[in-house]
This record gives structure tokens, sequence and C-alpha cells, in this order.
């Protein structure tokens, strides 16, 4: 029986764990956390959760008076006038919760498909043996060793948060995204250090949650990486919400000062909160892995080489997930694990496209997309027509209160195949996969406009923009 060891339990491993082990493997996982790794216990599952929360209050707070709610406000004189308020140490043992049954959910699923689960930390003892053969050395957490023989090995061990040395996190007043969780009661005064996926989300999640929320970014908008039209909406409801958002303005320093806290920037200025929250990017776990002695090539920036099957420089090990620097998404890592299964057993195998993968940023307003982008098309690397259009004029959103957003769709000229899309707008992780599978299987922008939609409905806009990107296609006027 082929014999198949996963080190690290996160979305690579465990979707890995279950692909092998259904097609025959003996198969071990070889975690040290809890399998989910950091998107179930850390990252995902509990950010998601905490933001769930907040989105009912954002909801709320910016539209029941449209609506016509009327809410007896009982709020104590000595706070400023909410409509409803927030528990944080409630909600954080129900995020915690929440992630725990998922990881136990998880190791179930992996146990009954066959798949050993060892707990320890792995790392790989030298090359290949002349049977093509690996060795795995497992560290218990009492310092007990095993070793395992593997055919194949898949490395989907994650990333850590990234620390500024003269900002070190410690776990009260500076805090990474990591142990925000164990905070019971809701910062006063938050500064956010980055502006990137994680920094917005942790910012607006924790200014609807009641937080006075200062963004510091080095860069000159929020989000900086995705859709410049996207990005511009998003930060003008922070600044509009409130926000304090510091553009082109860099973090060198954080220290606590008695119960506050002090952030030192680059050009002299200091700012002072009463906690601070460090997002800036991620470490991947790799180091101490053997991986050089094991003839596994890993770049600079301490992440593994791999190929669109996941393949590393070494033969017989692969790797998944955050360790690789592809995309950092739970979506990306599960695929990369099963399309390393499916590779090394023979199955039938499509490579990794990132061109079909379909992302969110889980602010409020939500932005998701999917195949290219306007950066794309800005510099060339596409030829294609683009045609957006505001929520404004969708007759659901205008009763639901919505102001904020648009859909945008990329479709090459000529042929009106749809190549990309963004959405801005709540629940744009569901809007957007219309669009994904338009990119996904090459359909047309008049099959997405012939296609019938709800009335009334947010993906009555998607209709819409097809058919103006048809009548541009046509020549006509939009």
């Amino acid at each position: 029986m082929t014999r198949i060891v996963i080190i690290g339990g996160g979305p690579g491993g465990y979707e890995a764990a279950l692909v092998g082990a259904q097609l025959g493997a003996e198969v071990t996982v070889v975690d040290c956390d809890g399998l989910g790794g950091a998107s179930v216990l850390t990252d995902c599952v509990p950010s998601k959760t905490l933001i769930a929360t907040a989105e009912v209050m954002t909801t709320f707070d910016s539209s029941y008076e449209e609506l016509g709610i009327i809410v007896a406000d009982d709020t104590p004189s000595e706070q400023a006038a909410r409509v409803v308020g927030v528990d944080l140490g409630k909600v954080n043992r129900r995020v915690k919760r929440l992630a725990l049954a998922q990881s136990h959910d998880i190791t179930a699923s992996v146990t009954r498909a066959g798949a050993r689960v060892m707990r320890g930390r792995g790392r790989l003892d030298g090359r290949q043996a002349v049977d093509g053969s690996r060795q795995v050395i497992v560290t218990a957490a009492d310092g007990s060793e095993e070793s395992l023989t593997a055919d194949a090995v898949l490395i989907a061990t994650g990333a850590h948060p990234r620390e500024i040395p003269d900002a070190q996190p410690d776990g009260e007043r500076i805090l990474n995204w990591t142990q925000v969780y164990d905070l019971d009661e809701l910062p006063e005064e938050l500064i956010v250090v980055g502006s990137g996926v994680t920094g917005a989300e942790f910012a607006g999640a924790y200014q609807a949650l009641g937080s006075r929320v200062t963004l510091v970014s080095s860069r000159d908008r929020v989000l900086p990486g995705e859709d410049p039209d996207a990005a511009g909406v998003l930060e003008d409801v922070f600044r509009r919400r409130g926000m304090n958002v510091m553009s082109r303005s860099r973090a060198e320093a954080a220290k606590r000062v008695g119960d506050r806290v002090e952030v030192a920037l680059s050009d002299g200025r200091v700012i002072s909160g009463t906690h601070c929250l460090m997002a800036v990017g991620a470490i991947p776990n790799t180091a101490g892995m053997g991986l050089e002695g094991a003839g596994v090539l890993v770049k600079d920036s301490g992440h593994i080489k791999t190929d669109r099957v996941s393949r590393t420089s070494a033969p017989g090990v692969y790797a998944a997930g955050d360790v690789t620097g592809i995309f950092a998404l739970a979506s990306v890592a599960a695929m990369q694990g099963r399309i390393a299964m499916y590779h090394f057993l023979g199955d039938a195998v499509a490579p990794l496209n990132l061109k079909t993968v379909s992302s969110n940023v889980f602010t409020d307003p939500e932005i998701a997309t999917v195949g290219y982008s306007q950066a794309d098309v800005d510099a060339g690397k596409i030829d294609a027509r683009v045609v957006k259009l505001p929520l404004l004029r969708n007759p659901r959103a205008k009763m639901q209160g919505i102001r904020d957003g648009f859909v945008k769709i990329f479709a090459r000229p000529g042929t009106g195949i749809v190549v990309g899309g963004v959405v801005v707008s709540p629940r744009a992780s569901e809007l957007i996969h219309p669009i994904a599978l338009a990119v996904d299987n090459n359909l047309t922008v008049e099959q997405i406009a012939n296609a019938f939609t709800v009335y009334p409905s947010l993906s009555g806009s998607i209709a819409e923009v097809a058919r103006q990107l048809h009548t541009v296609k046509t020549g006509e006027e939009s």
C-alpha cells in the first residue's frame, strides 16, 4: 500500500488526507495544534465569526432609521448613544467554541476516511532513499520521536504572524491576529497597523463593534492589492463611519505606556490608543523542517517553490497552502492538497489555474473578485471591455438601504467571453459565484444576460452589466 505522510493539518493537509485515504493510500497526518490549522483555529473561522457579529451591528446601525425601525435608546448617560452594544467576551467565547467544534469535525471526517492523525511536529530527515521512500521524524510534545516511512510527503504547515522587532505583541495591549480572541472587553481606541486584507477586515469589524479605530496604512490607499474602485469605495465607507485612516504612514514601533499603547511612525509622529493590532503579514512555517537537507528549494521569503501540481524540487515531496506563497486562501490550499494527491496517486488531475480562483475580503461592504483584474487590463496583460454598474441603481439595494457598492465585469472584445469580475456589496462572497462559473466555463456575456434572474434581487445587477457589455461588444450605445 502507498504510504503518504502529511505534515500540517490545515486545509491543504486535511483535504489531501481525505483524497489520499479515499484513493486507497495509507495516510498519516502529523499536526501539533489541531486539524484545520490556522484557517480554522486562529484565522478564517474565528475572524469571520467575529465579523458576522460586527455585520449585524453595522446593518442595524446604518439602516434602522431609513427602514423605519424604532428602538428605545437605553444607553447609559456616560456613553455615546448607540442602538446596540456588544459583549466582546461572550462573542470571543463563541468564536473559540465554533473554531474548536470545526476542528473536531474535521478530525472526525479524516479519521472516518481511514487516515491516521498524529500529534506532534514533523520534519524531513535526509534525501530520498534508493527505493524512493523518505523519512519523516515526528517529535511529540514530551520530546519523544518516531520515524515514519513515506512514499510521498505533503508539507502544509501554514504561516504565522509577522512581527516588527520594535512592536512585539504582549497578548494584552499589543496584539497579533491570533491573540484578539482572548480579549474580554472591547478596545476603546484600537490602532490597526497594516491595511491589507487582515488589517482592513479587523479594522472594519472593531469599528462596527464600537471601538474608535485608527488604521495605519503605509500605502496610498486601503487594500492596495485589490481592485482600485473597490478599495476606494471601502475607504470612503470607513471614513464616513468615523474611522481615522492614515495613508502613507509607516509604523516603526509600538510600546506600552501604562494602560495605553504608543505607535511611532517613520515621519516622527506618535499616535496613542488603548490597544494595537499588528496586521503586517505572515511568515511561512518552514524553519527547522529539514527542507534544505531533503533537496526542497525554498525562496528568499521562506516559501516553498512548487509547480502547478504542487510538486517541490525534491522528488516525492509536495507542498500546499500558505507555505507556498500562492494566494493565501483556504480554498486554494485545499485545491493544492487535492491536486498533490491526485497527481502522486495517478488519478486524473488538472493543474492549478489561479485565473479561476474567486476570493473575498470580509469587510462591510465585502469585496469579491475572480479572474483577470483591472490592473491586468490597465497593464495590457489582457484586452478586455469593462462595464461597472453602481448598486444604487438596483431596486433590491434601494429596498434594503444599500448605498455602497457595484458590479464590474471584464469581457473579451469580439467573443464576449467573461474573463473576470468584481462585486462590492453585502454578501459579495455569494454574488461572485455566477461570475466565477462564467470565468471557469468560458461563458459569454450573452449567456449571462439571457439567464433569468429573480426580480428584485442584487444578482439582477450581474445580468444588467452583462447586457451592457453586449451592447459594447456589438458597438451600440450602452
